[in-house]
């Protein structure tokens, strides 16, 4: 039961205090390492640099899964003490893997800035959370952006983590989280990274195909619970969830803009959604909702029996 405890627990650890400092947050670790490393990998020459960045990539998820690997293997003690010691460390450290409290906060405050009308304060705060260039964007566009990265992020930050503790415990946790963070930093299609990014652009797309297709459904399914569009939800998911240029990306998108009845737009890249493309604060505390039931909804239907079921089988998850 020690797995299935520690996801309890991160979930309420993130509900209640939300992501540590960037110093002390091994994710701001990873990203540190990547920094420093990249520069390494690069090189006139196209396929020396693909094959810096797949030795970069390779290099460093294989330290976090090492190190995730001993702490289960140092850790591994029947004593009721080290069990609660265990299950405490295990959930912090899962924790730090998911950002459900994160994704609110950082939409919360362009938000924040849109209702004070103050359009180049929230322009700058959503360049913060997004790829694309927001300097021109309007006031519909901003709140879109923000609906679309919480969207998105539901996957990223919260259900991949999960569904590879689910069959991997911390190290496959981490390790989703480490490609998913050199897929933030150099998985660009531009002049600078398209070659050093390419191999950690596509393990986040093989990485992120089940986890988003699941998460997409269990969006409708909270659309329904919390009294959302949970039809419109389904059936803009299935039209629209192939419009984006990453396969996984818009299927969660697709499925918050079908249950709020409204539209996603990336000027000059896709259109999501049916609806009102007139955005508001209503539009975000419903996307929250919905995105927080989500992750609650994935714990229960998705990672715990996947726990659940591998013990029975025999595959004994560590925590």
């Amino acid at each position: 039961m020690i797995p299935v405890l520690v996801v309890i627990g991160a979930l309420a650890l993130d509900f209640a205090f939300g992501d540590p400092r960037s110093k002390y947050h091994p994710t701001a670790w990873v990203g540190t390492i990547i920094a420093k490393t990249i520069p390494f990998a690069k090189s006139q020459n196209p396929t020396a640099e693909k094959l810096g960045g797949i030795l970069v990539t390779t290099s460093i998820t294989g330290l976090v899964a090492v190190l995730l690997l001993s702490f289960q293997v140092f850790t591994s003690f029947d004593d009721i003490i080290s069990t609660i010691i265990l299950t405490i460390i295990g959930s912090v450290l899962l924790k730090t893997t998911i950002a459900i409290h994160g994704l609110e906060k950082h939409g919360r405050l362009v938000m924040e800035s849109i209702s004070k009308n103050n359009l180049n304060e929230a322009q700058n705060r959503l360049a913060m959370l997004v790829k694309r260039s927001t300097k021109q964007l309007d006031k519909n566009h901003v709140i879109s952006g923000v609906l679309e990265t919480t969207s998105e992020n539901i996957v990223d930050g919260v259900t991949g983590p999960l569904f590879y503790f689910g069959l991997f415990g911390l190290p496959g946790a981490f390790v989703y989280r480490t490609i998913n963070t050199l897929d933030s930093m150099v998985g660009y299609k531009d002049s600078i990274f398209s070659n050093v990014g390419w191999f950690a652009a596509n393990c986040d797309k093989v990485l992120n195909y089940v986890p988003s297709r699941i998460t997409g459904y269990v969006m409708v399914l909270s659309a329904m619970l919390v009294g959302a569009d949970w039809k419109n939800s389904l059936h803009i998911m299935k039209s629209d969830g192939n419009k984006t240029s990453s396969p996984n990306a818009g299927i969660p998108m697709a499925a918050m803009a079908g249950a709020l009845h409204t539209r996603f737009e990336k000027i000059d890249h896709y259109s999501l959604g049916n609806g009102t493309a007139e955005l508001d604060q209503t539009h975000f505390k419903s996307a929250i909702l919905i995105m927080k039931t989500t992750c609650v909804l994935f714990c229960g239907m998705v990672t715990i029996p996947l726990i659940i079921i591998l013990n029975y089988l025999g595959w004994w998850i560590h925590v």
